[in-house]
């Protein structure tokens, strides 16, 4: 599995940014090359905002540019330089700006749209909303439904890129099994071969035939004289 926590954004932003081959940046992003082509052209991943591997430290100028000298060269997710850093533990919920609560609803439906695997209770301690507003923006009754849009919550200053990995990340395992689901219930039941109608007939139905077979005419008259 990647390495990379949000596969989509990044390869929108290396799409965007660099001159790498879909299958360089399906290899590093974790997705399939035709997944890539359809972001490219617009079929997949649409409006999405793309996210700097650079500036989140998961990819070097440096390894960039080895990719775009050699198509056949496969990108290497750098070795993160924060990862022994302990990150301080907040108590309580989060103290949002008077100015970001309005942004909330773009972040919880940016939750909603990418990582339907990070639960409401994830969601509303990360970003500080409630899951009434949750429940409202999916089904949008929202009373903004009509100017919501997706924006990841690190964009609109909601919580650090370390916070938002690290609850993606702990939702991994449900977002694998998530996507085996989906990928079977896309497959659809298998067809059961038909019955050969001889093979309907049970042995006292063939006992049957085999009399009726025997059955003479003077037997058939027989009740008549």
């Amino acid at each position: 599995m990647s390495e990379v926590l949000m596969p989509k954004a990044t390869a929108v932003w290396l799409l965007d940014n660099t001159s790498l081959t879909f299958a360089q940046i399906a290899g590093f992003c974790g997705l399939h090359h035709l997944e890539v082509k359809g972001i490219a052209d617009g079929d997949v991943a649409e409006n999405m905002r793309g996210v700097d591997p650079i500036a989140g430290g998961i990819l070097s100028r440096e390894e960039i540019q080895r990719g775009e000298n050699d198509e056949s060269y496969r990108l290497k997710v750098a070795e993160s330089k924060i990862a022994h850093i302990p990150q301080p533990k907040r108590k309580g919920s989060r103290y949002t700006p008077v100015i970001r609560r309005q942004d909330k609803p773009d972040a919880v439906a940016w939750f909603i749209r990418n990582h339907p695997e990070v639960s409401d209770a994830q969601i509303s301690k990360l970003i500080g909303t409630t899951k009434s507003t949750i429940n409202n923006v999916r089904d949008k009754s929202h009373w903004n439904s009509a100017s919501i849009r997706p924006v990841d919550p690190v964009t609109l200053g909601l919580c650090t890129q370390i916070e938002l990995d690290e609850v993606i990340s702990k939702s991994a395992d449900k977002r694998r099994k998530m996507d085996a689901e989906k990928a079977l219930r896309a497959e659809g039941p298998g067809l059961t071969p038909a019955m050969d109608d001889a093979a309907g007939y049970d042995a006292h139905e063939e006992e049957e035939d085999a009399h009726k077979k025997d059955v003479s005419a003077d037997d058939v008259f027989r009740d008549f004289n």
